[in-house]
Formats: C-alpha cells, sequence, structure tokens
C-alpha cells in the first residue's frame, strides 16, 4: 500500500495570512490537531498543530529574563518571542516540514513518522498537496491487515475509492474531514466519526450504492463536542 492508499484528501487548511485565533477557531469547528497552511498560490508552506499553539500557553507565562541577559542570548530568543506572542499564523506556523509523495510506501512514511517524531505528513503530487496521512491511519490500514500483511490494492481501487469518497462527502452531516477509507479488491473498510447512527447508516448507503462495490464494513464512533483532536 502507498500514501494515496489511505491518505485523507478532504483536508481543511488555512491561508498563511490569517490569525492564530482563526486557526484554533478552524481546529475546534472541524476536530482536527493541526492545519496545513498554503499561500495565496495554494502552495503548502507550513504546518501549525496543537503542539505549536500549546507552547504559546507554556511559554507565555514564563517569567521574562532582564533586558542585558536578552541582548546576549542571540536571535534564537528573538525567533521564540515571535512565535509566542504573534497573532499571524506565518509567524507560528512550522516552516520546516516533511513530505512525502503519493506513491511513497507505508513501511517508509511509518519510519519517517518514527523517526522524525511528528503524528502527520502531508502528501504531495507535483509539489500540490493532495492529502495527509497520520499515524491513525496507518493503524487503521494495519487493522486491515491479514496474516501481518497489508492489503494490496487492486488498479481498479484507486478511482473506486475516489467515487466512495465523492459519495460520502453528498452524505447530510457527513464530517468528511473525519473519515477515511480503504479499498481492497472492491471491498470498502471506513473509519472515523459520525454525530448520529442516522449518519453512519448513510454513510454506509452511500458507499454501497457506489458501482463496483463489492462491501462495505462501517467502524464509526462518536465525538463528544468538547472534543479535537482527531
Amino acid at each position: 500500500m502507498k500514501a494515496k492508499d489511505i491518505m485523507k484528501t478532504a483536508v481543511v487548511s488555512i491561508r498563511d495570512d490569517s490569525t492564530v485565533e482563526q486557526a484554533i477557531d478552524l481546529m475546534l469547528e472541524n476536530h482536527i490537531s493541526a492545519l496545513p497552511v498554503l499561500d495565496s498560490g495554494n502552495r503548502l508552506v507550513g504546518l501549525i498543530s496543537e503542539g505549536d499553539l500549546i507552547r504559546r500557553l507554556r511559554d507565555g507565562g514564563a517569567e521574562r529574563r532582564s533586558w542585558w541577559l536578552e541582548m546576549f542570548s542571540g536571535e534564537g530568543d528573538a525567533r521564540d518571542y515571535v512565535k509566542t506572542r504573534s497573532h499571524r499564523v506565518s509567524d507560528v506556523m512550522t516552516r520546516d516540514l516533511v513530505t512525502v509523495d503519493e506513491g511513497t510506501p507505508l513501511s517508509e512514511i511509518a519510519r519517517t513518522l518514527e523517526t522524525r517524531r511528528i503524528k502527520r505528513v502531508p502528501v504531495l503530487r507535483d509539489d500540490n498537496m493532495v492529502g495527509i496521512v497520520s499515524r491513525a491511519d496507518l493503524v487503521r490500514a494495519l487493522a486491515q491487515s491479514t496474516a501481518g500483511k497489508l492489503p494490496s490494492p487492486a488498479p481498479e481501487d484507486e478511482p473506486l475509492r475516489r467515487s466512495v469518497e465523492a459519495a460520502i462527502a453528498e452524505v447530510p452531516g457527513a464530517s468528511v474531514n473525519l473519515i477515511n477509507l480503504i479499498v481492497e479488491n472492491g471491498n470498502v473498510a471506513i473509519w472515523g466519526i459520525a454525530d448520529s447512527d442516522f449518519v453512519e447508516n448513510a454513510i454506509r448507503v452511500a458507499a454501497e450504492n457506489v458501482d463496483g462495490v463489492r462491501s462495505v464494513e462501517v467502524h464509526m464512533g462518536r465525538l463528544p463536542a468538547w472534543a479535537y483532536g482527531i
């Protein structure tokens, strides 16, 4: 399996000229813990995550050192000052991004997440972001494994996956950014969050009605209104 077989394609992003407050509202509204940051040309330029925001809370209340010590501390502390006090996403976001392309094998993605100690990685196609793969996506792929072997999608599974994603996007009340799926030989496995049993059943029906789908397994949880970070 490759990145394109498990990546989330419904990715919520934010512009680099937005405010940190707008980023927080967007994360809470969509129950996510990170936002890819795009420039005016829709190019990926950074990532702002809950880690960046937690750091602001942690460092914002720190006791301020005397001015003459700061004079000798170098530009590193000046960068920290900007990241913890600016209201601009472009100042707070992480710019040193790790990315993969859609043909990257899952084993390589897993090693990248582990060695770089990150939770997610944007997926690019010709320098344009087309999805994102998280640790949770890898775990879900492993859950579909048989005898320790990852599923092997057939060539026709990729367009079928796109068709199922499009069908689910039409379901009233479905939060597509909280839903992911894997297709193997026409068999669809769907994970994610649904607001109710009615929405979960509608997602199942939408997938079953796509031509070429042989079977559908749905594994949907419920998300409390106060929770986020998926």
